[in-house]
């Protein structure tokens, strides 16, 4: 009998072990068979983050559905508690299937002939998204057999997430971190109470629920839970009374759309990230927005504007404004301006006079020259077509004069000053097969928004340059651009340049911060700049026709200007900001003499005939540039022989019974033609004595205008509405002969051929004549109405 029961005791174990293994197999090779159909993450959505993590453009999926990804310990931990109290509260320790809830909704389905209460676990609702069925019995055990696998592959956090990022809330919302975003405005990680329970119950029936639609149907299932809450002591009574006060409220469901073209460019630079953090501030972007869209309102059809802020300590990118209309095709909002190519007009001068300081070529105040110059037949002119003479580094600067320019440029070197740039992060493009030259400079260029700013940054970071960064992994690459005595000169030389409408002593009730700015304007009005750094921020603002096309009348100075002045008015300001800021070591505060640019001399104070304070680096005072082609003058320092008995210069081998030396400071050659009298007769040299050979000091005398006496009063002819008319030629000039009107250039001819010159504007009328070797002859007439 023994034997029997041991035998029956073997088969029993024999069968079990044979359906254990067989259900095991079984199991193994339907999951094989079908296979758990995760969802696909690489096609899903995207959402694009501020630094704070507010959504700033989401991204939805092949399907049309807006999904936020996130995490269970990135919500809050009310919501997780709502879920679960209301969904499973036996989650954590079941296998996917709760028996015993199968079992009661079974009984209470039977007994009232409907469903009462429901037996699915929160793993069987992750089964049924992943994996949809009908209601009927085979669909129940699939979806339980789905529940089994899952729980098999997947952690109870996994599974968790897989609800937290795929539970529908209503229309094409999947998520909690997306439905807390489009119902409540806020992250699923900052929640009240009443929040937490409404979006708990969503997902139950999230069309009928949908709190734009139906807010009151939603209020009475969150208070249901909220009682659930109260009932099972999850919540005390009184937070569950306070929370059942808030009402439910519509909200309209617009999806983020903010810093939409950078968005898009982070997107498509990561297309496998789900979630994707910037470094833009929420605030800041949506003011910048508004700004532009404000200011861009004013400015004629088709023109766009972009605008790019960051900050300077980080580099992180505050603001990105790659179109002012992104959904305005007639504007090409589609076009990211920040990333653009243009020309960059006058927006590169600072980066070229801080590379001229670090050279030792000039300080501060160093006399340069604007005239009319030829640099190997490359002409350029002003913006306003008027020419200023003896201009200091400074001035030149801060009036974008472009012949001083291009001269500091051609001795700088046109391809050197172009790779200095590339290494500090700022990379200038050019047409293919062209290289540097010196039109680069006046905008004969190509530079983007983006590198314009991170060089910019420099002025305020010791002269470190840097790539600007747009997400916090991003890292900060910085790159030495000017040294940190040049970085300073250069700036304080733009924060000294006052606002249009203002003067340098121009009273500020507000303390604005010190704002360094440049502005600039391509060939053709096609490209409006301005650019501008403060010891916190440094921001650039471009406004344009995407398409490349001119806007006539517009340029950096009227167009893009008082866009930067609003931007950066709007800025949060600190004390510190408007104070000045403390020069570097190398940087010192001397003063110096025209026309030589060096220090004053106590024994010569005739060579000192206009004093300046300059800033001037590492000690050093480079005295005035050497002229380039004014063959007709030497040295701008001149130690001559006189006769102490007649005053007259001695030359050669001119002897006099009693000499004397006299030194003489001479003007540029070039800047002859602005120099008032007192300056000319100072610089003066005395006659040649008589027997002496020519010394070439006297190579510009013999210049004069010829068609009109000095001191002519022109009018109309009786009864004619032509203006008057000259025709003028420069006697003694060989070569080209530059006319000017009033400091305008008007023509530039060969010798041998007349200026012909019709005035028709009434007032004083200043003619120059002015060869490249800087002889000149000037006279002044009247022209009557």
């Amino acid at each position: 009998m023994a034997t029997g029961a041991a035998s029956r005791w073997r088969r029993w174990l024999r069968r079990t072990v044979v359906g254990v293994a067989a259900t095991l197999v079984a199991a193994v090779a339907l999951d094989l068979l079908f296979p758990l159909p995760l969802p696909d993450e690489d096609n899903a959505s995207t959402v694009v983050l501020a630094r704070d993590g507010t959504p700033l453009r989401a991204f939805p999926d092949a399907d049309g559905i807006w999904r936020y990804p996130t995490a269970p310990d990135a919500v809050s931990p009310l919501y997780l508690d709502a879920l679960l109290t209301y969904e499973d509260r036996w989650f954590r320790m079941h296998p996917g299937v709760n028996p015993l809830a199968l079992a009661r909704a079974v009984v209470q389905r039977v007994r009232h002939g409907r469903t009462v209460s429901g037996g699915s676990t929160l793993t069987m609702q992750v089964a049924r998204i992943i994996d949809p069925h009908s209601r009927s019995a085979l669909g129940k055990l699939r979806q339980v057999l789905r529940a089994l696998q899952l729980e098999a592959h997947l952690s109870k956090d996994e599974i968790l997430t897989l609800y937290l990022n795929h539970a529908p809330f209503g229309g094409t919302i999947q998520g909690v971190e997306a439905a807390s975003w489009a119902y409540l405005g806020k992250s699923a990680a900052n929640l009240s109470h009443a929040e937490a329970a409404l979006l708990a119950v969503l997902p139950q029936a999230p069309s009928r629920l949908r709190p734009d639609r139906h807010p009151d149907l939603a209020q009475r299932y969150r208070d249901k839970l909220l009682a659930r809450m109260r009932e099972l002591g999850r919540w005390t009574a009184a937070t569950v009374q306070d929370a059942q006060h808030e009402r439910v409220t519509a909200r309209t469901l617009d999806p983020p759309l903010q810093a939409a073209l950078l968005a898009q460019r982070l997107r498509v630079e990561s297309p496998r990230e789900r979630g994707i953090r910037s470094t833009i501030d929420r605030e800041r972007q949506a003011a910048m927005e508004a700004l532009v869209a404000g200011y861009l309102a004013k400015l004629p059809e088709r023109t766009s504007a972009a605008l790019l802020l960051v900050d300077n300590a980080s580099l992180e990118a505050l603001a990105y404004v790659g179109s002012g209309a992104f959904a305005d095709p007639q504007r090409l909002g589609h076009v990211d301006m920040v990333r653009a190519a243009r020309s960059p007009g006058s927006t590169l001068k600072p980066f070229l006079y801080g590379l001229a300081l670090d050279d030792g070529l000039i300080h501060s105040e160093s006399l340069l020259v604007d005239a009319p110059q030829s640099f190997g037949g490359y002409r350029p002119g002003n913006f306003d077509q008027a020419f200023n003479g003896p201009v200091s580094a400074a001035d030149a600067l801060r009036l974008s004069l472009n012949v001083p320019a291009v001269d500091l440029l051609d001795r700088v070197g046109a391809a050197r000053f172009a790779a200095r740039l590339a290494n500090g992060g700022l990379n200038l493009q050019w047409p293919r097969g062209a290289s540097p030259n010196l039109a680069l400079i006046l905008g004969g260029t190509g530079a983007t928004l983006e590198d314009l700013v991170g060089a910019y940054a420099a002025f305020n970071r010791g002269g470190l340059a840097a790539h600007v960064r747009l997400r916090a992994a991003d890292a900060l690459v910085e790159r030495r651009l000017l040294s940190p005595g040049a970085a300073h000169i250069v700036r304080s030389v733009l924060e000294a340049n006052p606002r249009p409408g203002q003067s340098r002593d121009t009273f500020d009730p507000g303390r604005r911060a010190r704002l360094a700015w440049k502005t600039g304007t391509s060939y053709g009005f096609r490209d409006a700049w301005a650019l501008g750094t403060t010891r916190r921020y440094t921001l650039g603002v471009w406004v344009g026709r995407p398409d490349g096309t001119p806007v006539p009348g517009q340029y950096g100075a009227v167009t893009a200007l008082p866009l930067l002045f609003q931007a950066v008015d709007s800025l949060p300001r600190a004390a510190e900001d408007a104070a000045p800021a403390v020069p570097p070591s190398t940087v010192t505060e001397l003063d110096i003499c025209w026309p030589l640019g060096t220090a004053p001399e106590p024994g010569q104070p005739q060579l000192c005939q206009e004093k300046r304070s300059a800033l001037v680096l590492a000690g050093t005072i480079p005295p005035t540039l050497p002229e380039r082609e004014a063959t007709a003058w030497h040295a701008a320092r001149l130690s001559l022989r006189i006769d102490a008995r007649t005053g007259r210069r001695l030359s050669g081998g001119c002897r006099a019974a009693q000499e004397r030396t006299r030194v003489v400071a001479r003007w540029p050659a070039l800047a002859q033609p602005w120099l008032g009298a007192w300056q000319r007769k100072a610089s003066q040299l005395p006659p040649l004595a008589p027997g002496c050979a020519d010394d070439g000091l006297d190579g510009g005398a013999n210049l004069t205008i010829a068609g009109v006496a000095p001191g002519s009063t022109l009018a109309r002819a009786p009864g004619s509405t032509q203006p008057p008319h000259l025709s003028l030629r420069a006697l003694g000039a060989q070569g080209t002969v530059q006319w000017l009107v009033n400091g305008r250039i008007k023509a530039a001819l060969d010798a041998s051929k007349p200026f012909e010159h019709d005035f028709d504007e009434p007032g004083p009328q200043a003619i120059t004549a002015m060869t490249p070797s800087g002889n000149f002859s000037q006279l002044e007439i009247q022209v009557l109405r």
